[in-house]
């Protein structure tokens, strides 16, 4: 035996022993060594270390759609539910048995694997109302607006102001379902009997306030509007099994939204937003609840405000502690923040096309993220055929495998679109149809501001101004000092740079400094009059009391990406 091929069965041994696992895994291919797919080498990926999330990126036409349908159909094969979007109209296959060919059984005996025809158990979504699939919607109240302010493209400021109108129908309990809603918010504010509240609001100028109206009536005209409103879809329904407890493969069909990839990637987020504050903490699992593709991952990210990356890279820290892994699908991984990457252990990359110096820059940054070893990375992303990627994956310890340049495997569903016939029989016979098939216009904000009155922010009867008070002072600061003790979970102090309560000297109210330049808007959080005693006089304990108490009740009313809580899953 030479040194080459001593080399290459020490690597072969390598491999082999680098992804033997105990549990269940997905099986991905076989290794390739010195040119050739080693049948003994295989390649597989832990099924209880996909909530460490993944990336599926390379090259448009170098397989991404299909390895993701290979895994989906495991994934549901181990009684996983598995939700993707199908941007390109591609992925409904996944419902209808493949079919063998020669070629195809002979790629599979080259790995070691065979063909077997499967037919999987798909749910087809769609956004709004359509044909393709089941209706998906979201009321605007728990779209949040953060989210909305990425799909209105909003600058920092005008986001900042719709969270302050978002703030205020909350407050006035005035449920916003769609963007009629919303609009009657608005136009309310702008209003001379709204004038007011808007006053109140403090950071929303009206010329601010205007725009975001003009941008909401744009979205109605493109007929965005029938993705907002009720009923909402219920993201517990992704969780499903068939009668066969395999994972019901939720497959958002999108081909008609792929001019308008801001909308849908920002629909992903709801999703996954929605996920993430109603499911509880599950710790480490056997196997996934969920697993999430987000395909077209880079668009997430392009011209995302601060606020909505924080909000992405907080989620993907947060989220496998609830049993859901995140597969990102894109076309490089500098696509994605690098506190994102740092979150991704299993790495599917297929092939890195380098046309341009900025391309091979690009790849020089790929290769930095696989451990290294003795596989020539260069070679192998640059050179890797149609079905092919390099893989590193997180055995069941949580350490990374050797990185496999691997001839991948390929589904036993049917690759490309489904047969019209099939999908309609599925959506007409599907359980989700009585519950979302039908829109419903309830009462909401607009029914209430444009007639009806909206109902009035209870105000305790000793807080309305003129209401009698012989409280003692003392009591008073008994009473904030439990206040702020309940809110915190602990002892409270007196703030130490605030005035003392008995204090005569006049108090400073200014508004604070902003680094904004002056022809900025005011700050979104205006300073609130300092709370008084019934001597008139400052207190400070109240204050900061009911400072704790408002930002807990706006962490309580609002999650992460500003979308509202709205129901507790057991």
């Amino acid at each position: 035996m030479d040194m080459a091929e001593s080399t290459s069965q020490e690597n072969i041994t390598a491999l082999k022993d680098g992804y033997a696992f105990d549990g269940a895994c997905l099986e991905l291919g076989a290794a390739i060594v010195a040119g050739n797919p080693v049948a003994e080498a295989q390649v597989r990926v832990p099924l209880r270390m996909l909530n460490r999330h993944g990336i599926i990126a390379g090259a448009t036409g170098t397989g991404k759609t299909v390895t993701l349908q290979v895994m989906a159909e495991q994934l549901s094969a181990h009684g996983v539910p598995v939700f993707l979007a199908d941007i390109k109209g591609d992925l409904g296959g996944l419902a209808q048995e493949g079919a063998a060919s020669e070629k195809l059984t002979a790629r599979l005996s080259s790995i070691g694997h065979q063909f077997s025809a499967r037919a999987n158990p798909v749910e087809f979504l769609a956004l709004g109302e359509g044909n393709d699939g089941i209706s998906v919607r979201a009321t605007i109240d728990s779209f949040g607006p953060i989210l909305l302010s990425r799909v209105l493209e909003l600058n920092e400021t005008q986001e900042e102001c719709l969270q302050l109108v978002f703030h205020y129908a909350d407050q006035r309990e005035l449920p916003m379902d769609d963007l009629k809603d919303l609009k009657s918010v608005l136009s309310f504010l702008l209003s001379d009997e709204g004038k007011k509240d808007l006053e109140g609001l403090g950071g929303v100028p009206s010329a601010t306030a205007s725009v975001i109206l003009r941008g909401l009536t744009i979205l109605q005209s493109q007929g965005l509007d029938k993705f907002f409103g009720q009923p909402e879809f219920d993201t517990a329904d992704f969780l499903r099994f068939d009668e066969s407890d395999h994972g019901i493969i939720s497959c958002l069909e999108l081909p008609s939204l792929n001019r308008q990839p801001l909308l849908f990637s920002t629909f992903m987020m709801w999703l996954l937003a929605d996920l993430f504050e109603d499911l509880p903490e599950a710790g480490d699992l056997d196997k996934p609840k969920l697993v999430f593709f987000l395909d077209e991952a880079h668009l997430l990210f392009k011209d995302a405000s601060k606020a909505f990356v924080n909000a992405i890279i907080a989620t993907v820290r947060l989220i496998r502690s609830k049993g859901v892994g995140l597969f990102f699908v894109t076309q490089s991984p500098a696509d994605l923040p690098d506190e994102v990457l740092g979150q991704l252990g299993n790495r599917v990359q297929h092939a890195v096309r380098v046309f341009t110096p900025k391309d091979g820059e690009a790849l020089k940054a790929i290769i930095k993220t696989f451990p290294s070893g003795p596989l020539d990375l260069q070679q192998a992303l640059t050179q890797a055929s149609v079905g092919e990627a390099v893989i590193t994956v997180l055995n069941e310890r949580g350490a990374p495998t050797p990185v496999a340049w691997t001839k991948l495997t390929s589904p036993g569903s049917h690759i490309g679109p489904a047969a019209p016939e099939t999908q309609a029989a599925l959506i007409q016979s599907s359980a989700l149809a009585p519950k979302y098939g039908t829109a419903v216009d309830r009462r909401s904000a607009m029914e209430m501001l444009g007639g009806e009155p909206a109902p009035e922010v209870q105000v305790p009867a000793a807080a309305q101004p003129g209401a009698a008070d012989s409280s003692d002072p003392q009591d008073v600061d008994a009473e904030a000092q439990r206040i702020a003790d309940s809110i915190l979970g602990k002892t409270t102090t007196m703030p130490q740079n605030a005035p003392p309560a008995t204090g005569s000297g006049p108090v400073n109210t200014a508004t604070p400094s902003s680094s904004r330049t002056n022809s900025s808007p005011a700050p979104a959080n205006p300073p609130r009059e300092p709370a008084k005693s019934s001597n008139n006089q400052v207190n400070p304990l109240m204050d900061f009391a009911l400072d704790a108490a408002n930002s807990i009740g706006r962490e309580l009313l609002r999650g992460m990406f500003g979308t509202k809580r709205r129901r507790r899953r057991r």
